[in-house]
C-alpha cells in the first residue's frame, strides 16, 4: 500500500532472534529492560532479514518470523504475513496479509494510541483484534498493555492502582519491651448493638482498647458515640488498667473531641499543677483519614470481636446486662489467645498468652498455673508477681517476637511520591469517574523517611490520605 509505506517500519533485530511468534500468548511479565540491550543491531539485523527475503533465500531457524511465513511486499518494501488464509475469497488482501510491525518502533506507539483514542480505550484484546485487521505487532498484546500502563492518561486515570511503598517497620509503640500492659494503648469503637430497655430499644456501642505490644483487649459500653462517652470509658479503662503513655486511634470525632478536652482542661489549671501533672499526660497519636490499615493491630481484634458476638447473638435484641456480660466473656477468650506457636507436645511449656501477664495465668477460667521454678509459689510471696512478669517476658521474647519480623505484603520498594505530583483520590463511595483529581502539596516522612501519608490539594481544599489511597497520574497539561 503507497500510503502505508511511510507508517510502518520492518521489524528489528530484537523481534527476529525470537524463536517463537506472537500467538495472543503474551503478558507483561517480559521484561521491558530486556530489548535496549539489543538495540543497536536493529538496523544492520533488519537489513540482513530482507535481504535474506529479496534473494529468496530461507530465514534463520531461530527467527521469531518463521512461524509467519513473511513475504517481502515489493511495491512497499515491508515484511507482510505469508499466513494459510490465501484461499479464503471473503476477506480483503491486506487483511490476510498484514504488515508486521516492531513493537517498540514509535510508529507502532503512534497507532496504537490512534486506535486506543478511536476505540474510547477499551481493553487491550479489543484493540490487538481490530488492528490485526491491517497490522500485526509482534508482541502486541503486551505492547499495547505497555502503551495503557505508562503512556496513555485516560487509561491509567480508569485502570491505574495506588503505588503502595514497602511496609514499614515496626512501630515504637508495638515494641514496648518490659512496660506495663496497656503502656501505648489503640482505641476504636464498633457497633451499634440493638439493647432492650424495658418496652423500647435503643442502641450501644462498644469501645475497645488495645494493648499495642502484648495484645491485650480490654471492652467496654458506650451509649453514645460522643466525647463524654468516650472521656468516661477512658476514665473507667485507667482505674482498671492504669494510664496509657500514649493513645493511638483514627480520626473520630469523639476521639478529637476527648484529646481537645483534656488539653483545655490541663490549660486552665495552676502552674504549680500543671508542673505536678505534667509527666501524667497522655499523648494522642491520630492516624491519618481513610487509612484503616495504620490501625490494623486493633482493627483485627475487632473483626474477631465481631464475628464472636454474631455467633452468640445474631441480630436479636438484647439486654443491656446481657449484651455487656457477652463483651467481657469476649474480652476473656481474646486475652486468652495463644501468642505465637502452639505446640502439640503436652511435655513443652504452657503457651503465653495476654492473661499470662495480666493475671499470672494463661487463662481466667483455669486455676493458677504451678511454674517449676523454686521462687515462684514459695514462702517470699513479694517475689510472685515479678518472677511471672518476668517468665512471661521471657517467652515473649523467645517465642512470639521473631514472629513479627516477615512482611507479609508490601514487600517491594517503590520511589516516593513528590511534591507537585499530580494523583487520583480513592474513594470507594462513589464511581471511579467522579474521584477527585489534585496535586500533592505536602509528604509526612515516617520512621524510617518513607513517604506513606501526603495531603492532596484539590481545588480550594486539602486533605490528608496515605498513599494507599491515591492513584499517581501523568501531569495535567496546562
Amino acid at each position: 500500500m503507497p500510503g502505508e509505506a511511510t507508517e510502518t517500519v520492518p521489524v528489528t533485530e530484537q523481534e527476529m532472534q525470537q524463536p517463537q511468534a506472537e500467538t495472543g500468548s503474551g503478558t507483561e511479565s517480559d521484561s521491558d529492560e530486556s530489548v535496549p540491550d539489543l538495540e543497536e543491531q536493529d538496523s544492520a539485523q533488519t537489513q540482513t532479514q530482507q535481504a535474506q527475503l529479496t534473494a529468496g533465500k530461507p530465514l534463520q531457524t531461530n527467527s521469531r518470523l518463521l512461524c509467519l511465513a513473511p513475504e517481502l511486499d515489493a511495491a512497499s518494501k515491508l515484511l507482510r504475513i505469508g499466513g494459510r488464509l490465501r484461499r479464503c475469497e471473503e476477506i480483503e488482501p491486506e487483511s490476510m496479509h498484514p504488515i508486521i510491525l516492531d513493537p517498540r518502533h514509535p510508529v507502532s506507539t503512534l497507532l496504537i494510541k490512534d486506535y486506543d483514542t478511536k476505540l474510547f480505550h477499551p481493553g487491550p484484546e479489543r484493540i490487538l483484534a481490530e488492528m490485526r485487521r491491517k497490522y500485526w505487532i509482534l508482541r502486541g498484546r503486551e505492547a499495547i498493555r505497555r502503551y495503557q500502563r505508562k503512556d496513555c492518561p485516560v487509561c491509567q486515570k480508569f485502570r491505574k492502582t495506588p503505588q503502595i511503598p514497602r511496609m514499614a517497620d515496626l512501630p515504637p509503640p508495638r515494641l514496648r519491651l518490659f512496660k506495663p500492659a496497656f503502656y501505648s494503648t489503640g482505641i476504636d469503637c464498633f457497633g451499634p448493638y440493638s439493647v432492650k430497655i424495658g418496652r423500647r430499644g435503643e442502641k450501644r456501642w462498644g469501645i475497645l482498647f488495645k494493648c499495642m505490644t502484648i495484645r491485650a483487649v480490654y471492652i467496654d459500653l458506650l451509649p453514645r458515640l460522643d466525647t463524654d462517652s468516650f472521656l468516661m470509658a477512658l476514665r473507667r479503662f485507667i482505674a482498671r488498667r492504669g494510664k496509657p503513655f500514649e493513645v493511638l486511634c483514627d480520626q473520630g470525632t469523639n476521639f478529637k473531641g476527648g484529646e481537645r478536652e483534656l488539653h483545655q482542661t490541663y490549660a486552665e489549671l495552676v502552674p504549680e499543677l500543671q508542673e505536678q501533672l505534667a509527666s501524667q499526660k497522655i499523648i494522642f497519636r491520630f492516624n491519618p483519614p481513610h487509612a484503616p490499615h495504620f490501625g490494623g493491630c486493633w482493627e483485627r481484634e475487632i473483626r474477631s470481636l465481631k464475628q464472636a458476638l454474631q455467633v452468640t447473638l445474631g441480630t436479636q435484641p438484647i439486654p443491656e446486662e446481657t449484651l455487656q456480660t457477652v463483651l467481657i466473656e469476649i474480652e476473656g477468650i481474646l486475652n486468652s489467645k495463644p501468642l505465637g506457636y502452639t505446640s502439640s507436645n503436652a511435655s513443652d511449656p504452657d503457651p503465653i498468652t495476654p492473661n499470662s501477664l495480666l493475671m499470672g495465668r494463661p487463662d481466667s477460667s483455669l486455676p493458677q498455673v504451678m511454674y517449676p521454678q523454686s521462687e515462684l509459689l514459695s514462702r517470699r510471696r513479694w517475689r510472685h508477681s515479678q518472677i511471672i512478669a518476668d517468665h512471661f517476658w521471657k517467652r515473649f521474647i523467645k517465642i512470639y517476637l521473631p514472629g513479627l519480623q516477615t512482611r507479609s505484603k508490601w514487600q517491594r520498594e517503590s520511589p516516593d511520591i513528590k511534591v507537585g505530583t499530580t494523583v487520583m483520590i480513592v474513594d470507594p463511595q462513589f464511581p471511579r469517574a467522579l474521584w477527585p483529581i489534585g496535586q500533592i502539596s505536602q509528604v509526612f516522612p515516617g520512621f524510617d523517611n518513607r513517604i506513606r501519608t501526603v495531603e492532596v490539594k484539590v481545588k480550594d481544599k486539602s486533605y490528608v490520605r496515605p498513599v494507599a489511597k491515591v492513584v499517581q497520574l501523568p501531569a495535567i497539561p496546562d
